[in-house]
């Protein structure tokens, strides 16, 4: 009698400790990756330049991680170009290392090149200030340039120290001609360049651009630097949602008033499709030694609205705004024919921390309060716990129930 209880608590306690087990594990993501598979799969080539190299006594900030689970869909991870099956190539003649095609509306990826390799953004991550801005500062806000803000390496649009400006015309001397003047005085009136900095890479981790971080206000290179098409057209997606960015990237012309007792400061956008592409709704532009040429821009064509992301373009054979084009020409014909998706744009919160609730951002641009896992657990009124204890209270009745049972047996 007494093997036999043995055995039956024997298989009891490995019953128990089995339940617990796969109860208190925690289900691993899926494997990354192997490093190799893509080119730059962690951070953009080397600089060509020392416009990275970090301050005396300080360092270069590691790579990002780089997510188990590719953002946007598992096509997402692939090398080279990511086309729909049975798809065309796209045309000859693109330059860029990466790119990426989306439904502005639906967030679907059309076709990509490389979507998250890392790469350096140039003044596309001025695209990143602005939201910043938009969403932090009030249009009609009057900033005072200083003498450091009219003294930034160029692109410049000619800020006045002294001078007087609201946040609307810096916008738009910021999106339309890339001015590195205006970027640097958003930084300062949002508390100074580290904090603009901070501010930004905040955003971009907020919304799921997990490729991205900001090293610079302006785009200008520096320690650290990273994005990604996707991420890109994630982060102008969003933007594309908030009224006052969509206004500003369309608009051709502008002008930002007299001040400081200098003469009024003509603004022309400087993306040369808008006006020329058929149905073109604005983008931007962006230029450095590392990065090389980027560019996002969108257009609308019988009621699809697509956009278009480019890193590390070059001018030639053609110039990236011919080849962008050409692009966006691939798209909707792509969308014409009903292709299907490689990959979709998804605005998700890194994973909640073991307390509250971390907000998500939905493709419609609206916010979704997501639930941490403890959170869940503390609003579940029977929870994890609960169920551990019925599971234990039921084995060890079952476990009374045979132990009674072999006493009976061996009495008979």
């Amino acid at each position: 009698m007494h093997s036999a209880v043995s055995r039956s608590l024997k298989v009891l306690t490995t019953t128990l400790a089995a339940a617990l087990l796969a109860l208190s594990t925690p289900v691993l993501a899926a494997a990354a990756p192997q490093p190799g598979q893509c080119a730059n799969r962690q951070a953009p080539p080397a600089p060509v330049d020392t416009s990275e190299r970090p301050a005396p006594g300080a360092q270069a900030p590691a790579p990002l991680a780089v997510p188990a689970v590719p953002v946007g869909g598992p096509r997402m991870a692939e090398c080279g170009l990511v086309t729909p099956a049975g798809a065309l190539n796209p045309p000859d003649g693109n330059t860029a290392a990466s790119w990426v095609v989306q439904d502005l509306d639906s967030g679907a990826i059309v076709a990509a090149k490389d979507p998250h390799a890392r790469q350096r953004p140039a003044s596309l991550i001025k695209t990143l200030l602005a939201l910043v801005a938009v969403t932090q500062l009030d249009p009609q806000q009057v900033i005072i340039a200083t003498k450091e803000d009219a003294e930034q390496e160029c692109t410049c649009v000619g800020l006045v120290a002294g001078g007087s400006y609201t946040v609307d015309q810096l916008l738009h001397g910021l999106l339309m001609h890339s001015g590195n003047d205006v970027a640097h005085a958003f930084a300062t009136v949002l508390g100074g360049v580290d904090s603009a900095v901070a501010k930004m890479n905040a955003l971009a981790a907020r919304i799921g651009a997990l490729d991205t971080r900001a090293a610079t206000p302006s785009g200008l290179d520096g320690p650290g630097m990273s994005t990604s098409a996707y991420d890109l057209s994630l982060i102008f997606h969003y933007a594309m949602k908030q009224p006052e960015f969509a206004k500003t990237v369309s608009t051709k012309n502008f002008e930002i008033p007299a001040t400081g007792g200098k003469p009024a400061i003509p603004v022309y956008n400087d993306n040369k499709l808008l006006g020329v592409y058929p149905g073109f709704l604005g983008g931007k532009t962006g230029f450095t030694d590392d990065a090389r040429h980027t560019y996002v821009g969108a257009a609308q064509r019988k009621g699809k609205r697509l956009a278009v992301v480019m890193l590390r373009a070059e001018q030639k054979p053609t110039k990236v705004v011919d080849q962008a084009a050409k692009l966006l020409d691939y798209g909707f014909a792509l969308e014409a024919d009903r292709a299907e998706p490689v990959g979709q744009i998804t605005y998700q919160a890194p994973a909640a921390t073991d307390t509250g609730s971390t907000p998500t951002v939905l493709p419609d641009g609206s916010v979704s309060s997501g639930t941490s896992t403890a959170a869940a657990a503390k609003d579940d009124p029977f929870g994890v716990t609960g169920w551990i204890i019925t599971l234990i209270v039921f084995l060890i009745i079952v476990g009374a129930f045979v132990v009674g049972h072999q006493r009976k047996k061996a009495a008979n």
